[in-house]
């Protein structure tokens, strides 16, 4: 797998999706921070290159399908974007010349990261809390709800300690 190459299909992913959601900045902003903590945990937990490539292909994508369920629809709940994400996703990956194997894994991972039973992966893993991570935040939800997502969702080390700091304030009250 070629470094350079790799790096070079990911940053052409990263613009495609900022021009896929032009004229939303929240939602670019969304996938640009779940992809920085993802990228870190997947890192700092040892993955692989081609696992590393998955994951940070998935975390840009991971809410593609947000625009066609809202458009077919009229609202994107978790479960339509893991219905409708992975056929837009397949297109834009393989004309990037994401191998196969990849693009089945990514869309795999875009068309379950609202599952959060049967986890199958340290990718898997890792993609859910990232997202949490940035959802807990963008959401406002609760001390009980932050509570909640630590006891439920976070099994990594790294993901453990990157919520440790982000919500210290909620360990201390």
């Amino acid at each position: 797998m070629d470094n350079s190459y790799c790096r070079q299909q990911l940053d052409d992913l990263y613009l495609r999706m900022i021009a896929y959601f032009s004229g939303d900045p929240k939602r670019i902003q969304h996938f640009i921070k779940v992809h920085s903590l993802a990228r870190l945990i997947g890192v700092k937990e040892g993955l692989d290159e081609p696992s590393l490539f998955i994951l940070e292909a998935a975390a840009y994508t991971h809410d593609i399908g947000i625009r066609p369920a809202e458009e077919k629809y009229g609202c994107c709940d978790g479960k339509l974007q893991e219905q409708e994400g992975p056929i837009v996703a397949q297109k834009m990956l393989s004309e990037l010349g994401v191998e196969n194997y990849m693009v089945e894994r990514i869309c795999y991972l875009i068309g379950h990261h609202h599952t959060y039973n049967n986890v199958d992966g340290l990718d898997y893993q890792i993609l859910i809390e990232a997202d949490f991570l940035v959802n807990l935040y963008e959401d406002g939800v609760n001390h009980q709800g932050i509570d909640q997502a630590y006891q439920n969702i976070f099994k990594t080390e790294t993901g453990k300690n990157i919520f440790s700091q982000m919500f210290a304030s909620f360990a201390d009250s």
